[in-house]
């Protein structure tokens, strides 16, 4: 379960008190709302299967995959399942591999999101033992489906764009000067995560707004 609404509230408060910056933040475009994705296998499933698709061609295979193997989408089913029917559902060679991966990690009991390591570099260790689950991914899961409160996705584009733009810097900051910006930010840097995406997006949507014929 991701972190709730009074969880980011609560965060992003002790995180204005640290960094004027976020509170300057929080002025301009007030808390984002959750982000908030269900444990187990579907979720990392989706991932896999929406990486480089429209959303419509991601939720057509999905359709598909649940009417060949079952709307649970047991990962012994899928372990089992011949490499052609996951062709035919629309996966390309590559992600028919991935696929696999996570299911014959989740059947044969060698993964177990329910028990994930409760070190978060741990827990990214396990995750990308995936094929196809980089770091940005498990990162993406242990914040959204498990509510970790202190994951810091610094290898996200828009991150690194928005912890430049709110901190007012000349360009934007690699991620590894990302992860050392925010390191006074712990242990609530999920919480700033969620804030720099919210905060991207609408400033995006002001600037366009702005540049609208009246």
């Amino acid at each position: 379960m991701g972190l709730s609404a009074e969880q980011l509230r609560c965060s992003l408060d002790a995180l204005a008190g640290i960094e004027p910056a976020i509170a300057a933040g929080l002025e301009r475009h007030g808390y984002p709302e959750p982000r908030i994705r269900d444990r187990g296998h579907q979720t990392l499933l989706r991932t896999i299967i929406g990486q480089q698709v429209s959303v419509a061609s991601a939720n057509a295979i999905w359709k598909r995959m649940e009417e060949a193997i079952g709307p649970e989408l047991d990962p012994v089913v899928l372990a089992a399942a011949p490499d052609e029917l996951l062709r035919a559902v629309g996966l390309s060679r590559q992600k028919s591999s991935y696929v696999k991966s996570l299911a014959e990690l989740m059947a044969s009991g060698e993964l177990d999101l329910f028990a994930l390591p409760p070190d978060d570099e741990e827990a990214i260790a396990q995750l990308t033992r995936i094929k196809g689950i980089g770091r940005w991914s498990a990162e993406i899961y242990l914040l959204f489906a498990e509510g970790r409160g202190d994951i810091w996705p610094a290898g996200d584009l828009a991150v690194q764009e928005e912890v430049g733009q709110l901190l007012g810097l000349p360009e934007r900051p690699s991620e590894k000067a990302v992860r050392e910006i925010a390191r006074k930010w712990s242990p609530h840097r999920g919480a700033a995560a969620i804030f720099t995406w919210h905060h991207y997006g609408r400033r995006l949507a002001a600037s366009k707004a702005d540049k609208m014929p009246v």
